[in-house]
C-alpha cells in the first residue's frame, strides 16, 4: 500500500499507466474510488495517479483545523515528492476546489486544470446556505456517517435503476472518520479564490453536469474570468458525475486532454 510522506502525515496514492501524468483529485469524503471508471480507460494513454487526501480514504487522518490552502500544500508535495512532471489536474467537488487553489498558489506544477462541478469559492451569505451547511454538520454529529451517506445517496442517484449506486455510496461513506470529515467541510466553508481567476493562465476545463447543486449559469460566470476556459455541459448528471455518466465525462474529458498535447 504505497504511501508518501507529506509535510506531517502520510497520503495514500496509486500510480496506473504511463505517459504524461494525470493527477485526479476525489471529493468530499470521497477517495481514489472516486476515479475507478475513469482510471482504466486513462491509463492507456497517460500515467493516471490518485490519492487520498488528508483526511480521507487510507490516507492519515490528523486532528484539524484543514483548510483548502493546506490540501493544496499537499498536493504540492505529492506532484514534487513523486516527481511528476507538471500533470494535467482533475478535481470533482472539494477535489476540484484543491484544484483551483493550486492553479492560484502553484501555477507552474499544473499543466491544465479541469474542474468538475465546483466553484472558485464557498461564501455563506444567506440563512438558506447557513442553514444546509449546518444540516449536515449536525447530521454527521448526531446521526452518523452513514446517515450522511444515506441523505446524500438520494439526491446524487435519485433514479429507480441506480440502487447499486446509492447503496455503494452509503456503505464507502460509513467508512469515514466523522471529525475528519467535518474538519474538511469546515474548511470549503469562507474559501474563495474568485479574485484570482484571471491569474489562471493553463488550459482550463469547466465540467458542468446540468443538475447539479449549483447552476450552469454560476458556472458560466466563472468560466468567463477565467483566459482559456471552457465549459461543457452534460446532460440527465448530477453531482457525481464520472460515477454516473462515466462515457460520456471520460469522452469530454480526453477530447480536451488531446488537444493539449
Amino acid at each position: 500500500m504505497p504511501k508518501l510522506p507529506v509535510r506531517d502525515i502520510n497520503l495514500y496514492y496509486e500510480v496506473n499507466g504511463q505517459g504524461h501524468p494525470i493527477l485526479f483529485i476525489h471529493g468530499l469524503g470521497s477517495s481514489t474510488r472516486d476515479w475507478e471508471l475513469q482510471v482504466p480507460f486513462f491509463s492507456k494513454h497517460y500515467q493516471v495517479v490518485t490519492f487520498d487526501t488528508r483526511g480521507h480514504g487510507k490516507s492519515d487522518k490528523p486532528p484539524g483545523p484543514y483548510t483548502i490552502s493546506l490540501f493544496a500544500a499537499d498536493t504540492v508535495e505529492l506532484i514534487k515528492g513523486l516527481g511528476l512532471t507538471p500533470p494535467h489536474v482533475v478535481g470533482i467537488s472539494l477535489g476540484g476546489i484543491i484544484a483551483l487553489q493550486l492553479a492560484v498558489s502553484a501555477p507552474d506544477l499544473v499543466r491544465s486544470l479541469t474542474i468538475v462541478n465546483a466553484g472558485p469559492e464557498f461564501i455563506v451569505r444567506t440563512i438558506k446556505e447557513r442553514l444546509l451547511v449546518l444540516q449536515r454538520q449536525l447530521i454527521v454529529r448526531l446521526l452518523g456517517m452513514r446517515k450522511m451517506g444515506e441523505f446524500l445517496s438520494k439526491r446524487l442517484f435519485p433514479k429507480p435503476g441506480q440502487e447499486k449506486l446509492r447503496q455503494l455510496f452509503i456503505e464507502r461513506w460509513a467508512e469515514n472518520d466523522p471529525q475528519a470529515y467535518r474538519d474538511a467541510m469546515r474548511a470549503i466553508v469562507g474559501w474563495s479564490v474568485t479574485d484570482q481567476l484571471n491569474t489562471i493562465q493553463c488550459p482550463t476545463l469547466v465540467i458542468a453536469a446540468d443538475q447539479d447543486y449549483t447552476p450552469v449559469t454560476v458556472k458560466e460566470a466563472y468560466v468567463a474570468r477565467i483566459p482559456q476556459a471552457e465549459l461543457k455541459v452534460i446532460s440527465d448528471s448530477r453531482h457525481a458525475t464520472p460515477v454516473e455518466q462515466p462515457e460520456k465525462f471520460n469522452e469530454t474529458l480526453m477530447a480536451f486532454l488531446l488537444r493539449q498535447a
